[in-house]
This record gives structure tokens, C-alpha cells and sequence, in this order.
């Protein structure tokens, strides 16, 4: 599934560099704690990824998954020159690109104070993280796309976008139990049609419903709570385009 976690800027210890090279340098996740989902992220979670996928992007506020009416992304706001855990966290360095208007106002923001988050986008999958009775263990991040400053702290941070379709299709299709569904919908923050689609179909296979024999009345209740709360988020997603 697709996962953003974000962390005020005073907890990451943010530092800008004064030439004014738009440089700055922070903590992107730090391990140990329990954000308000419940879940953990221990030492370690990103070394496959970063040892396999190499630096992750810099976007502001998630723009990668945002795309418009043309189906454009947002362009980078800048690059990634480290990223590496201690004992800490993920430390990261970057650079704005200046010559871009949007990135000297996210600078001057940061300065200001007012752009006060950081948050990694990416993929977990089964496997990557341990359930537990309040939330999640990630151990590891399959991949690691992008780190962006955002606006929101933590609590308004994780949260899935049907935006990617090839990500989105494989995160449905992880989808086994009624706990899946709802943390899926939990996070998503819009859905387009045919994700729409294939996420009520995976919930009718996983709960049994339209065979020949009737559903539980409980998977019965759980589908219809699906099919209700999957149409709110296009309606929402929908709305999203219009107002754009």
C-alpha cells in the first residue's frame, strides 16, 4: 500500500544553510516512536530501499500523486544529496532548486517557519510490517519515492492516493481481511473510478459476496459499509478535479 508518514519540523531538527544556496538538512522519519495510526518505524526500514532504489525525489506536499486535469505531476522542487539512517533516523540533506519560483517560496517559508513538515511517500507491502493491536511495525519500506516538506504534522500524514494506478491495483489486491479494507479507506484521501471498481470487486471476492451461497451477515454488513465509503471518496475525488 501506498503510505505517507510526516514529522513536524522541530521534531526533525531542521537546519538551513546560510549562503543561501537553499540548502537544508533534517530528519525525515525518526524511528521508535508511535504516530496516531498507532505505528512504529524501526532502525532499518529504509536501507533496502535506498540501497536498492537510490535517492528518493523531492516534491512539495506529495505533488508526485497529485495530478491534474491533463494528468500532470507536479514538477521537483529540488533533489535529495543524502539520505542515510543513524541511530536516529533518516537524515536527509537537499537542495532547492532556486531558479524555480515555487522553490524559493518554499524556502523562504521554511525560514519563516510556516512550511513546518516533512514527509516519506512510498510503498509497504505484506511482509514489510507487523500487525499488532493498535497498529502496525514497519520494518521495512519496500520503496521509498519521495520525501517532501508539508504543511501538516504527523496526524495528517499517512494516508493513501489512488494516483499511481500500477501501485494502487497492487495495494488492492493485498487487501484480505474486513481490517484491510479499513485502514485502506482510512488513508485514502480520493479514489478514481476504476480504482473505485476494483476495490469493490476485491471486497465482494474477499467477503464472499455474490456466489451462490448468501454472505455472512456480517460480511454483508462490511461490504455495504465498503461499497458506501468507496463512493464518498470518488464523489470527493471527483469534487477535488472541479475545484482545481
Amino acid at each position: 500500500m501506498l503510505l505517507r508518514k510526516s514529522l513536524s519540523l522541530s521534531d526533525v531538527e531542521l537546519k538551513l544553510d546560510d549562503s543561501g544556496a537553499g540548502r537544508f538538512a533534517g530528519y525525515a522519519s525518526v524511528f521508535g516512536g508511535v504516530d496516531s495510526y498507532g505505528d512504529t518505524i524501526v532502525k532499518g526500514a529504509f536501507q533496502s530501499t535506498l540501497r536498492t532504489n537510490g535517492m528518493p525525489k523531492m516534491f512539495l506536499e506529495h505533488s508526485v500523486f497529485n495530478f491534474n486535469a491533463s494528468g500532470a505531476a507536479g514538477l521537483p522542487i529540488g533533489k535529495w544529496l543524502t539520505a542515510k539512517e543513524d541511530e536516529k533516523g533518516l537524515f536527509v540533506e537537499g537542495e532547492l532548486t532556486l531558479d524555480m519560483s515555487l522553490s524559493r517560496d518554499v524556502y523562504a517559508a521554511m525560514k519563516h517557519g510556516t512550511l513546518d513538515g516533512l514527509s516519506v511517500g512510498g510503498m509497504v507491502k505484506k511482509g514489510d510490517y507487523d500487525e499488532t493491536e493498535t497498529g502496525r511495525v514497519i520494518r521495512r519500506w519496500s520503496s521509498l519515492m519521495e520525501i517532501s516538506p508539508v504543511a501538516f504534522p504527523a496526524d495528517r500524514a499517512a494516508r493513501v492516493d489512488a494516483v499511481k494506478s500500477d501501485a494502487v491495483s497492487e495495494a488492492i489486491a493485498e487487501l484480505e481481511t474486513v481490517r484491510d479494507f479499513e485502514r485502506f479507506l482510512r488513508d485514502a484521501g480520493g479514489l478514481s473510478k476504476g480504482a473505485a471498481t476494483a476495490l469493490v470487486a476485491r471486497a465482494k471476492q474477499v467477503l464472499h459476496v455474490g456466489r451462490d451461497a448468501e454472505p455472512a451477515a456480517s460480511e454483508a454488513k462490511a461490504y455495504a459499509d465498503i461499497e458506501q465509503r468507496v463512493a464518498g471518496l470518488v464523489i470527493r475525488s471527483r469534487f477535488k478535479q472541479l475545484v482545481r
